[in-house]
């Protein structure tokens, strides 16, 4: 039963995650062809944002009181491949953005469900999710290439690739196992959705101070997502959908890394070396635009799995190691709400606000940029957040589990 089990879920989590890489990462490269400025592919990028704010109502109002967990995934996914199908029909800012403010507040909530159910129903969760979790990359990297293949980066395709797989993924969703809603019948106070039961923590100066550095790292953190499509397009990459997943690649390398180090380093060290590198990622890119640039460019790509997994993995085991059992799932929802939506939706909105102030024209009358200029911008901010890490932050007196 067990080994069926976890083949279902690494298939769903391969789905959830081919839909969210056959669009996201090419969305400036589309919205390009359509004539949208910097600031409303940013604004576009930021719809991401608004789900992740809206999906802890969705997840604990709705479906932790009235419905099974797989139940809401299908209509979810559904509805969501529905609306993928439509947005090709959408032409202007006006239209688009509300449409991708709908899309992301339904597909959002599929990532806290899915991850419910394996936690619920995998027999030694703590030894198998992550096994399952690595068919995530799998999933972001079989979407890049495929998205590749059909030349679809510029493309409206490539919704309609994301609105196919979505169907699929809804209906594949009804085959996991029933996981009736865990609250059902109770009142569930709103502060406990929206994890506020959690802010207690921010008492302790050095929890207060990750949760401040984390919050301001998600600013230059989003200028990689909105404007490396533009930035490869405007080079005339190639297949560029493809290159990018080597970051996924990387990011399944340090993940399976991320132990050792935290059990050599400990918290504070580890995490320095994730913001340190989202800072050399930066200054690369920079470097990039003034030479030939493409190994700079496929360093900076293969630098994810230190900038993700050493920063925001090893984050979450931070803020799960400081929480205790009543307000250990606040915390995390508390997190993610800070990072993936309020920091979202101010970097998102100043990676777009910046690629306009440093639009260039060539003498033929095309538009490029000062991409130099504009990599630069996130790389300085990283790099003050490393100092104010650095020299505030105490390594918590609990050591990393393993250790």
């Amino acid at each position: 039963m067990q080994s069926s089990l976890k083949i279902k879920l690494s298939i769903f989590m391969f789905l959830q995650y081919f839909i969210w890489s056959s669009w996201y990462m090419t969305l400036g490269s589309y919205l390009g062809t359509l004539g949208f400025t910097g600031t409303e592919i940013g604004a576009s990028y930021g719809a991401f944002a608004w789900g992740a704010i809206l999906s802890p109502f969705i997840v604990g109002l709705i479906a932790d009181r009235f419905f099974a967990s797989e139940k809401i995934i299908a209509v979810l996914g559904i509805a969501g491949g529905l609306l993928m199908f439509y947005v090709p029909q959408l032409k202007t800012f006006g239209s688009v953005y509300p449409t991708l403010i709908l899309y992301c507040t339904l597909y959002a909530p599929t990532l806290a469900l899915g991850n419910s159910i394996s936690m619920t129903h995998l027999a030694d969760a703590k030894k198998d999710f992550p096994f399952v979790k690595i068919f995530s990359a799998v999933g972001w990297i079989a979407g890049g290439v495929v998205l590749s293949q059909l030349k679809a980066e510029q493309s409206s395709l490539q919704y309609y690739l994301a609105g196919g797989t979505s169907l699929v993924f809804g209906l594949f969703a009804l085959t996991l196992p029933h996981t009736p809603p865990k609250k059902k019948g109770q009142n569930v106070p709103l502060s406990e959705v929206l994890g506020l039961d959690a802010l207690a923590l921010l008492k302790k100066p050095t929890f207060a101070i990750f949760i401040l550095c984390m919050f301001l790292i998600c600013i230059p953190l989003y200028f990689y997502f909105v404007n490396l499509g533009t930035y490869l397009t405007q080079l005339k990459w190639e297949d560029m959908a493809q290159k990018m997943t080597l970051a996924q690649v990387s990011d399944i390398l340090f993940l399976m890394l991320l132990p050792l180090m935290l059990k050599k380093l400990g918290y504070k060290k580890t995490i320095f070396l994730g913001i340190f590198s989202w800072a050399v990622r930066y200054f690369m890119l920079s470097a990039s635009a003034d030479s030939s640039g493409t190994v700079l460019i496929f360093g900076a790509i293969l630098l994810h799995g230190v900038c993700y997994d050493f920063l925001f993995i090893a984050g979450q085991l931070y803020v799960d190691s400081e929480a205790n059992e009543r307000t250990r799932g606040a915390a995390q929802g508390l997190i993610a709400i800070i990072l993936w939506g309020f920091g979202s939706l101010v970097g998102t909105y100043l990676a777009g606000y910046f690629m306009d102030q440093h639009k260039l024209a060539t003498p033929n009358g095309a538009i490029t940029h000062d991409w130099s200029a504009i990599w630069a911008t996130p790389a300085w901010i990283a790099v003050t957040v490393l100092v104010v890490f650095l020299l505030f932050f105490r390594e918590p007196k609990k050591a990393p589990e393993g250790a």
